[in-house]
């Protein structure tokens, strides 16, 4: 029986080391870390520690003492650093260009044919310094660093290159060539593994007149100076494309039409491909951990943009790619077989040192080194409102926060009872101190009064968490007797012939001049059973409307609202009630603060049913108010139109001349004032509670000739100033209801 040694076993033995080439022809470990200040696990990784790493730092090379970085000064040069376990930072002056090595030794060059070698356990030692094109010839360069060993590309005949191996080490110098014959073009070592360097190598391939270049994976015993052999040619590896190595995996990126894939042979097991169509093409294999591949697109350490560094388990077969860390800028392998990133953790920007733990497949992250800098957006001052009133049309809330960072904003507001809400979007850009305005509209139409929450978010642009903010406030409105979805504006109902109930709701204002429904939504069917249908105002103890209905055995029923705009099964409030002809509800009459009815007999006689106040009995025994009344073919309660006591009455002769009976305050009418003539054109008068929000009630008129609005001008002679609407102004809709309320 074979048994497979798990790559977690071997950890503490495998040295990993991934490279790409910088744009000055550095190799960096997408630049690299150090295995130094190892905090304990767990730790650092939650908030942001004191400064410890400038901002604009990158990680070059790890060792067991310290680790190299790379930065830029005031003046824009490059400045390379050794940081120890204790904290301090030693300068390594003379150079511009570090390698990884993953080890103590510190590479260095100014991107010319010499590089130094520094032993930075043995600070007593000069440094080395090796002119590769004195050593080799000119135009070698340097391909790859393991430790203080040297994988120099040296210039052959015919255009071609060897790869050399060159270890400066006194009396033990060694120079050995590591490549065969073949047409090479170039070389790049991409990772390492105990004895073991894997090697990009780019041939060119003539036949004939024709050539083709072909990249393929390479392995060599560097400890033993053994040549190159061929371990992957795929013809489809990424040109200096990037690869990990260690005793149970070899990782590549290879080309495919339909995108990139991650190509992961494993010992015992078939390969793993990892398919990179959402990423950029520049995603790098970053190395192995353990069981588990590190890989992404690394960013520019001074840019906010995401680009996360990605994580999946090799050793389970349906594993997916997981996200590790928010953003990535460079990284480097430590001797121990950790990897050390330059990037972002839970908004943190620091240095982390990823290895492989006790914890399953996910790797240990501790924090190395803080910037300082959290990339989360924090709310640090907001001017919320506790209370918004909404009674004038018009009405603009403002909301403002200050936020840590600029981001794209927005505030949601939810009305509490009915779950209704609306979301408030910030500047279109993104902004220090996001603003947001409120018109008082949800779902079209006004809000409706009472407790709401908002919660406050700011999105960055980039990496970082968003802020969150959250709380209460009120929205207040006059209460209206003709409103069912308690928002403060008049509502309209309106029942066609098949007995449905129609609710309007109305703009509190003018729109373009004219008054409008907001929005139309059915109440439900069934109300032709009613010949009656009236609004009486607040009969059940809340801030919205109610409504009774009439029908033809003589029971009055009453609907009570239920502040959304639907209405609560109906009660029986009263019976004999076939003995009238006419209902009018909705005004306060005797001066009690509550809603009273009138209804008017088939002798003339009206009668007084005062409100209780109770929704159960809604109505006191009657009182007469005298005959007479059957002149009339239409009451309507309008309210105090007239600026005394209590509500008034107007009614509507036989021919068409409406009178206006001003109330006293005790339940008694004074004598009654004509008002004018031609309201036969309507077939309904509809007291609509406060329309256009002035403080006074106001009048509409239904017909098939149009729908107007009268507005309450708060003088009894001439009550009523005419407005043209856009209310039932459809084909055929001036007679299309037959009962309004």
């Amino acid at each position: 029986m074979k048994h497979r040694i798990s790559g977690r076993r071997l950890a503490a033995a495998v040295l990993t080391l991934s490279t790409v080439t910088a744009v000055t022809g550095t190799l960096v470990t997408i630049p690299a870390v150090a295995a130094v200040p190892v905090p304990a696990a767990g730790a650092g990784a939650e908030a942001a520690d004191e400064a410890t790493l400038p901002v604009d730092t990158d990680i070059i090379s790890v060792g067991d003492t310290g680790y190299l970085t790379s930065r830029k000064d005031s003046d824009g040069e490059t400045v390379l650093e050794w940081r120890k376990a204790d904290g301090s930072v030693e300068p390594v002056s003379g150079a511009g260009v570090g390698y990884d090595s993953s080890s103590d030794f510190v590479v260095t060059g100014e991107g010319g044919s010499a590089v130094t070698v520094r032993d930075m356990t043995a600070p007593a030692a000069s440094p080395v310094t090796v002119d590769l094109a004195t050593e080799f010839a000119a135009g070698a360069e340097l391909v790859g660093v393991i430790g203080r060993d040297l994988f120099v590309q040296v210039p052959g005949a015919g255009n071609y290159h060897d790869l050399w191996l060159y270890t400066p080490n006194g009396e033990q110098t060694r120079k050995i060539k590591l490549s065969g014959a073949g047409n090479h073009l170039s070389f790049k070592v991409v990772a390492s593994a105990g004895n073991k360097a894997l090697v990009l190598v780019t041939t060119r391939y003539e036949s004939g007149a024709t050539f083709r270049n072909q990249d393929s994976l390479a392995l060599v015993d560097f400890v033993h100076g053994l040549p190159l052999q061929h371990e992957t040619d795929t013809g489809k590896l990424v040109t200096d494309g990037s690869g990990a190595l260690t005793h149970d995996y070899i990782a590549r990126v290879e080309a495919r039409a339909e995108g990139n894939r991650i190509i992961v042979d494993r010992v015992g097991k078939l390969p793993k491909e990892i398919r990179l169509d959402s990423f950029s093409q520049n995603v790098v294999i970053v190395g192995i951990v353990g069981d588990v591949l590190l890989y992404g697109d690394p960013g520019e350490a001074a840019d906010n943009s995401i680009n996360p560094l990605y994580a999946v388990d090799l050793y389970k077969t349906d594993s997916q790619p997981y996200k590790l860390l928010e953003r990535f800028s460079s990284v480097a392998h430590a001797p121990d077989g950790a990897v050390h990133v330059r990037g972002v953790k839970n908004d943190i920007d620091g240095l982390y040192r990823l290895f492989d733990g006790v914890q399953g497949s996910v790797p240990v992250v501790t924090e190395v080194a803080s910037t300082g800098r959290n990339f989360a957006v924090s709310v640090l001052d907001s001017k919320v409102p506790t209370t918004v009133d909404l009674q004038q049309p018009g009405t603009k809330v403002r909301w403002e926060w200050t936020i840590s960072r600029s981001a794209f904003a927005m505030v949601t507001l939810t009305h509490v009872a009915t779950g209704k809400k609306i979301t408030l979007p910030g500047p279109d850009d993104r902004s220090l101190n996001p603003v947001m305005e409120w018109n008082g509209v949800i779902d079209g139409v006004g809000a409706p009064n009472g407790a709401y929450t908002w919660h406050f978010v700011a999105i960055p642009g980039g990496i970082g968490s968003a802020a969150r903010a959250s709380g209460t406030f009120q929205v207040t409105r006059q209460t209206n007797p003709h409103d069912y979805n308690d928002n403060g504006s008049t509502d309209l109902l309106a029942r066609d012939s098949s007995g449905t109930l129609w609710r309007d709701d109305l703009f509190d204002g003018p729109v373009d001049g004219q008054y409008k429904s907001a929005g139309r939504s059915a109440v439900g069917g069934g109300w032709q059973t009613y010949k009656h249908i009236e609004a009486v105002g607040n009969i059940g103890g809340a801030a919205h409307g109610d409504v009774v209905g009439l029908d033809a055995n003589g029971d009055l029923w009453s609907h009570l609202a239920k502040g959304d705009g639907t209405f609560a099964p109906r009660t029986k409030v009263g019976y004999g009630w076939q003995v009238y002809n006419k209902i009018a509800g909705g005004s306060d009459l005797s001066g009690d603060g509550r809603p009273d009815l009138v209804a008017t007999d088939g002798s003339g006689t009206a009668w007084l049913y005062k409100g209780t106040g109770d929704w159960a009995k809604p109505y006191g025994a009657r009182v007469s108010l005298g005959g007479g009344w059957g002149v009339y073919n239409q009451i309507t309660a309008v309210g105090n139109i007239a600026g005394a006591a209590a509500g008034d009455l107007v009614a509507r002769d036989t021919t068409g001349v409406l009178w206006l009976h001003l109330g006293k305050g005790d339940g008694t009418f004074a004598p009654r004032t004509r008002i004018g003539g031609g309201w036969n054109m309507f077939s309904q008068l509809v007291g609509a509670g406060d329309v256009d929000n002035d403080g006074r009630p106001d009048l509409i008129g239904y017909g098939s000739e149009g729908t107007y609005l009268y507005r309450a001008t708060g003088g009894w002679e001439t009550p009523f100033t005419r407005v043209s609407t856009q209310l039932y102004d459809g084909p055929g809709e001036g007679s299309a209801y037959s009962s309004l309320a």
